[in-house]
């Protein structure tokens, strides 16, 4: 489960986020790509945009589901 007190900084402001213990495998980003994306230097996956609604929220809470290590949190 993903520890909100550990947010990664990249983050955009917002209920989803993904904390430190990512491990950069870019699922997130193939999965739902007008929310996550990698940081410039490759080493963790952010939440760039917060999902609104219909196909970007489906898609976020997949990846959420789907991550290996469980960094997607969404406390909204």
């Amino acid at each position: 489960m993903a520890n909100p007190a550990e947010r990664n900084t990249y983050n955009s402001a917002g209920a989803w986020y993904v904390d430190s213990s990512c491990i950069a495998c870019g699922l997130c980003t193939s999965l739902a790509p007008a929310t996550f994306e990698m940081s410039a230097d490759g080493s963790a996956a952010f939440v760039a945009h917060q999902p609104a609604q219909g196909a970007d929220l489906e898609a976020s809470a997949s990846a959420m589901s789907d991550c290996p290590v469980q960094a997607i949190g969404n406390d909204g």
